[in-house]
């Protein structure tokens, strides 16, 4: 049975586990693939440093071309994470005739294009089912089988940090500072948590998720983003007392020949599917015109849970150096236009602190029919000092909704406009 070289670029958290898995698993591989995967080298910082892998000592070396480089490698896997050097090493493989498989979302979410015309052009593979969603199996259904699908919608929890932290709020009332204290304690934050928090992961995530739907370039760059540092418990028990559930989304959107891509908290209905998908799990919510609606749910990070989709993408490629053939190379042949957010319509959440005093909830109404919000419902929590008008609209032009928030921080009855929040009732 002929056995594939692989080059590991990194050995963190998933490559160790990637080579546990191919070690521990190597004859149900083998059964099931007609082939056997063997770990050849493994590129790291400290190759003196113990680890606890199936490795021999002499496979490990802190060059990384090496890795490449070395004619027992066939495939590159590539879990060093950041743009760079795994860019270069990347094309590097290509220039040698590898093909790739990688989870490095970032990489992916703003050298895409360049990655897969390298790729298409030595007729490469280049996997990266682990790149959105961990151990989830969604990339090879959205580009196989839902080929023959028109996607309309994705909505997704994609990064269980964030969403750890949010489950926490809901249902035990923490503030977001003990919440994220917690998700760092348990090990699902970093120190600098802000990739998490800010929502630039999940924002690459919408990017690549986006570009397969869709069948057109979107980058990370693209993708309208707001984290969740911003939402207070209070918003958390106002939602709960509505029906809603707050959570961090990726929602990209084909409409009128239009990409929308955003990132964002959401309030949604506490009957919708991803509004039970709880702590660090992942879920993603895809709608088509023929299939209808289809959910993802799983782990989307953790060592185990990623390496099985490392693994899996490995097989496919060795499948297709051992018997011929390659996957379905890049498919964003298409150049859409990315709708701004403010052109984006969406219902929206408003927590005002104001005066109370006579003829003040006139005033704002006034500014909200101003720039043609329409309000969908409205009340008074508190008095005197402590009053709050919370508004929830229609839905309404995100410029407009802008218009009107900045308008009324100028108001001398709006103390605070103290939280903006999107509204899924009406998609």
């Amino acid at each position: 049975m002929r056995t594939v070289g692989v080059g590991l670029l990194g050995c963190g958290t998933v490559g160790a586990a990637v080579a546990r898995l191919l070690h521990a698993h190597a004859d149900d591989i083998a059964m099931r693939a007609g082939l056997r995967l063997e770990v050849a080298r493994v590129a790291v910082r400290d190759p003196g440093r113990p680890r606890d892998v199936p490795v021999g000592p002499d496979r490990f070396t802190a060059d990384p071309m090496a890795v490449v480089a070395d004619p027992a490698v066939e495939v590159v896997c590539e879990l060093m994470g950041g743009v760079d050097p795994a860019r270069s090493l990347v094309l590097a493989a290509f220039e040698r005739g590898k093909p790739v498989v990688t989870a490095n979302k970032e990489l992916l979410a703003n050298h895409g294009r360049e990655l897969f015309d390298a790729a298409d052009g030595r007729g490469l593979d280049l996997y990266f089912e682990a790149a959105v969603g961990g151990g989830i199996p969604l990339i090879r259904p959205l580009k196989g089988s839902l080929a023959g699908e028109r996607v309309a919608r994705i909505i997704g929890i994609v990064n269980g940090t964030t969403n750890l932290i949010l489950t926490r709020m809901s249902e035990d009332g923490l503030s977001f500072a003990d919440a994220l204290a917690e998700a760092q304690r348990l090990g699902y934050a970093e120190a600098d948590p802000s990739a998490d928090v800010d929502g630039h992961d999940a924002a690459a995530k919408c990017a690549i998720l986006a570009s397969i739907a869709f069948n057109a370039r979107v980058v990370a760059g693209d993708v309208y983003r707001e984290g969740i540092a911003s939402v207070s418990a209070d918003d958390i028990a106002f939602a709960a007392r509505l029906g809603y559930v707050v959570k961090l989304l990726a929602i990209a959107e084909l409409e009128d020949g239009e990409i929308a891509a955003r990132v964002h908290p959401t309030m949604l209905p506490a009957a919708h599917p991803l509004a039970a998908v709880r702590g660090p799990f992942n879920a993603v919510f895809v709608q088509g015109e023929r299939a209808g609606e289809l959910m993802f749910y799983g782990r989307g990070a953790g060592g185990e849970p990623t390496a099985t989709a490392v693994v899996g993408d490995l097989v496919a490629v060795g499948r297709h150096l051992v018997h011929g053939g390659r996957a379905m190379g890049c498919t964003c042949r298409l150049e859409r236009r990315i709708r701004p957010i403010e052109a984006n319509h969406d219902q929206y959440y408003l927590a005002l602190e104001v005066v109370d005093r006579p003829g003040v909830l006139a005033e704002i109404a006034a500014v909200f029919g101003r720039h043609g919000v329409s309000i969908k419902s409205v009340w008074q929590e508190g008095t005197g000092e402590d009053a709050q008008l919370v508004f929830v609209t229609h839905r309404a032009l995100e410029g407009a909704l802008r218009a009107t928030v900045e308008e009324l921080r100028g108001l001398a009855v709006v103390e605070e406009v103290r939280s903006v929040l999107r509204v899924a009732d009406e998609w």
